[in-house]
């Protein structure tokens, strides 16, 4: 009887959280194309104005982001300016939870039929090399081996550490200048 009385929390609580690493993720793609190298060089390819979309199925929190040239992104939130490009789902939010706890690789879910890939797979590929370098360098590196399929290992602390400070900073701004418009 608990169990029943428990589970809408639970899944308000899953929503919750995965609503705000989107947020998070969505303002950290966009400080880590503003700050690193290789990060622009991944997305320099990109035509400006793609559009890039990860959700949860049916109607899910979700980010857009948009390439704007030069290998930046900008994070647009949960509206997209216009046709989404390439559109990464979750087929439920347990899935996206796990995935954005750190419980589950990206490419387990997708090996396990959780995720769904509207658009090019080559560019969805690319994509998620961006997103694995960027939790490289802003996660733990015990949780970023749990969250990435291959960490690194010419990535030292020094530079990990500049690059985390350097993306969190902008990711903060972010959110202030977001709140106080």
């Amino acid at each position: 009887m608990l169990a029943k009385r428990l589970q809408p929390m639970v899944f308000q609580a899953r929503r919750a959280y995965v609503e705000l690493m989107f947020q998070v993720m969505g303002r950290a793609l966009q400080a880590i194309s503003e700050v690193d190298d290789s990060t622009r060089n991944e997305i320099r390819p990109l035509p400006p104005g793609f559009l890039f979309a990860m959700q949860v199925m049916p109607n899910g929190p979700k980010l857009i982001m948009e390439h704007t040239g030069d290998g930046r992104l900008h994070y647009h939130g949960e509206n997209a300016p216009g046709p989404v490009d390439l559109s990464i789902q979750f087929k439920h939010m347990a899935h996206a939870f796990l995935v954005l706890s750190f419980q589950e690789k990206t490419s387990t879910a997708f090996a396990y039929d959780r995720m769904l890939v509207d658009g090019d797979i080559s560019l969805a590929v690319r994509i998620t090399r961006v997103l694995n370098r960027l939790e490289t360098f802003i996660l733990p590196k015990l949780l970023a081996e749990r969250a990435v399929k291959e960490y690194p290992e010419t990535l030292n602390l020094p530079d990990k550490l500049l690059n985390a400070a350097r993306i969190y900073l902008k990711v903060v701004t972010n959110f202030v200048e977001t709140v106080r418009a």
